[in-house]
């Protein structure tokens, strides 16, 4: 995958609203707040800002959405993550139910944002978890129930084996459970689309500038080559593309590959055989699969993350295979778009948001493991409320959870992980 300073080639470049080039820093500004990485986190925490009332000054390396928030499956899906309940010792029962709560409200807020603003990202309601054995079909029951419990308003039902053809034109699967209170979108005309809505706020983005030094103190310095920004607050929001520029933070997140491929446009009959509901379906592999039809009837498929570093040379030749195994019905389909991007990837699979201990004017938040779409936009939310009022109750509960360091600094970390992911893989066969 080519790291060029434009959007990658995928569908939704080719299908995005209004693109406007932005032009780069190159004058000393200051602001209440500087924000750094224009993707969903930043653009999110700047409208949240300005929405309080702060001057924001957003500076983007390459282009706003060019990361993995203009790139990504387009799943909107509840949960912040894998189950956090395991997360009891370090936040409490209450703690947990607020994480809990988290994963639902959030994409609650994603919803309002579209409407509110009517943003044009052609979003769709209903999502279907899918099962890979009887056991995980089985749990989904259990989902179920704690869903009830957490008062969850949306319809969710199972569907049975022998029902999956009304969910899913595939035999792979042991069932399924669906809820109409996720959904899909294309996430690049949402995240650009809330870019317009920050500069009506009186939000000021730069693309194309890249930091290349923090002098921290009272007020932060960012230093760019043609400009600088003063602030009283620094809010990173860089993700997997942060690399060194903050080293406190830098070990703390993996960045992953994951890929996604998108057939041509499919004929009605055929869209219909093999989503009939038109939802986003995901499976409950390690590396799982997750697909959905776009707007104009492509099949979008994605998955497969590589913790290598290294990006298969051709991205339709090894996803192919993988959506053949769902979907044999598409041999003869051709693919008209391969893309991949870098998911930012926790030890705990739990994103990391809270603010440096020796540095307590710059906030962060990073490390979505696949989960960005809903969670970006809450803890942009939580970030606004600490700068703005000096506190945020959910972003203390957020912080609490410990994160560690990937061990053997940059050069071991990778192999590391993907020793684990194989240990994981592995496992996954014998059960």
């Amino acid at each position: 995958m080519i790291q060029s300073n434009d959007h990658a080639r995928s569908y939704y470049r080719a299908t995005a609203n209004a693109m406007p080039e932005r032009p780069s820093l190159d004058a000393d500004l200051s602001a209440d707040v500087c924000v750094i990485g224009a993707g969903f986190t930043g653009i999110n925490t700047a409208i949240e800002l300005a929405q309080r009332g702060l001057s924001v000054i957003v500076l983007e390396a390459r282009r706003v959405g060019w990361g993995a928030s203009g790139r990504n499956g387009g799943q909107l899906i509840r949960g912040i993550g894998h189950d956090v309940s395991g997360f009891a010792k370090y936040v409490g029962e209450e703690g947990v139910h607020y994480l809990q709560r988290a994963g639902i409200d959030s994409v609650a807020l994603v919803g309002e944002r579209i409407r509110e603003h009517g943003i044009d990202c052609d979003l769709r309601w209903g999502f279907c978890e899918l099962a890979n054995t009887p056991a995980q079909f089985a749990a989904f029951k259990a989902e179920q129930e704690g869903l009830g419990r957490l008062g969850y308003t949306h319809e969710t039902r199972l569907v049975g084996p022998q029902d999956m053809p009304q969910v899913v034109g595939s035999t792979v699967y042991a069932g399924g459970l669906v809820d109409m209170g996720s959904g899909h979108l294309h996430p690049l005309n949402l995240v650009l689309g809330e870019a317009q809505m920050a500069e009506s706020l009186g939000v000021k983005i730069f693309e194309h500038t890249e930091v290349l030094e923090l002098i921290h103190g009272d007020t932060v310095h960012v230093r760019c080559a043609a400009g600088t920004v003063r602030a009283a607050s620094l809010v990173l929001a860089c993700n997997a593309h942060l690399e060194e520029l903050e080293p406190r933070l830098s070990g703390k997140v993996l960045p992953a590959g994951s890929y996604i491929i998108a057939t041509e446009p499919l004929s009605e009959a055929l869209a219909n055989q093999l989503i009939p509901q038109n939802l986003a379906l995901c499976d409950q592999k390690v590396g799982l699969d997750y697909y959905r039809l776009s707007a104009d009837r492509r099949l979008l498929f994605g998955g497969a993350c590589h913790y290598s570093g290294r990006d298969p040379a051709d991205i339709a030749a090894y996803m192919q295979p993988k959506l053949l195994k769902v979907f044999p019905q598409l041999a003869d389909t051709a693919i008209a778009f391969q893309w991949g991007g870098k998911i930012g990837i926790t030890a705990n699979r739990f994103p990391q948001v809270g603010r440096l201990q020796q540095y307590p004017n710059v906030f962060y938040a990073q490390g979505y493991s696949g989960h960005g779409l809903n969670v970006t936009h809450w803890c942009a939310r939580l970030l606004a409320e600490a700068i703005h009022a000096g506190h945020s109750q959910g972003l203390d509960v957020f912080s609490q959870v410990p994160h560690m360091t990937f061990p053997g600094g940059k050069a071991l970390r990778s192999p590391l992980l993907a020793l684990g992911m194989l240990w994981y893989r592995l496992r996954e066969l014998m059960h």
